[in-house]
């Protein structure tokens, strides 16, 4: 059963206390504090918010957290932007170890997500049970949104290939908002205005963002479990903080915290 939007976030703040908590307990003391610089894509935003005071209390260490869409990712790490860490999917992580502009060994999974629908709070909630009646209620929305695919959103890109496999891409791309801007305002929060019927958007995305709900994941049949990455970037001005917050949000006490945003943590 999905907790209301209000109880997600209380059993949210227990978990990140707790969390601070226990973490203060066991760590040694820092011996010095660095900034860690953050390019990440929205997909670990309530992640790295949440847990950002936790980290900074326990190892002094500060993050900065930059938020761009995938693509945009990729093109400002290959022209010289100064970061310490890139979070994002497998493409583009996979585009920057190709690069050299991170190295395989200096890159770990953080999480995995799936794709979820959107709702407007308290609104109708069709059925998306099933394939056919995911396909009946896309048919009968007057508006989607859906992440631009030109901006390298695994979930846009998902999306049209669903659109595809459903034969229904002509008429669903006719009445739908493609949101270039994901990176800042989630599709969700289009929803929440009442600018769209549904959004489709990463679970991670939907789950705490005000006046919009869950409706549920895409159907088993047309689901995609995205890989989200993070990355030291080679021209990181202090790869070893860098790690030390690896190691934090790889651990047992973070995970809980990835999971209450709706991901699967991916492990150390």
């Amino acid at each position: 059963m999905r907790l209301p939007r209000c109880r997600r976030l209380i059993h949210l703040s227990r978990i990140v206390a707790t969390i601070g908590l226990a973490i203060a307990l066991a760590a040694p003391a820092p011996s010095y504090a660095a900034e860690i610089k953050i390019l990440t894509t929205r997909a670990m935003n309530h992640v790295l918010t949440e847990l950002g005071g936790v980290f900074q209390r326990t190892s002094e260490h500060k993050i900065t957290l930059i938020l761009a869409p995938p693509n945009e990712i990729v093109k400002r790490i290959v022209s010289g932007e100064m970061v310490d860490v890139v979070m994002s999917g497998s493409a583009a992580v996979d585009n920057l170890v190709k690069q050299g502009k991170v190295a395989p060994g200096d890159r770990l999974i953080l999480a995995r997500v799936g794709i979820g629908v959107a709702v407007r709070a308290g609104a109708a909630k069709p059925d998306i049970g099933s394939v056919e009646a995911f396909r009946r209620t896309l048919l009968a929305a007057k508006s989607i949104v859906y992440t631009d695919p030109a901006v390298g959103g695994a979930s846009g890109i998902h999306f049209e290939k669903v659109l595809d496999r459903l034969g229904i891409a002509k008429e669903i791309k006719a009445k739908s908002i493609l949101n270039a801007r994901a990176a800042t305002t989630p599709s969700a929060e289009i929803v929440a205005r009442g600018e769209a019927e549904l959004g489709i958007q990463l679970i991670s995305e939907i789950v705490l963002v005000p006046g919009a709900e869950l409706l549920g994941p895409l159907p088993g049949e047309l689901q995609a479990m995205n890989v989200i990455w993070a990355g030291i970037v080679a021209t990181a001005s202090d790869p070893d903080a860098a790690r030390v917050l690896f190691k934090f949000l790889t651990s047992p006490a973070a995970a809980a915290v990835i999971k209450a945003t709706g991901m699967e943590p991916g492990g150390p």
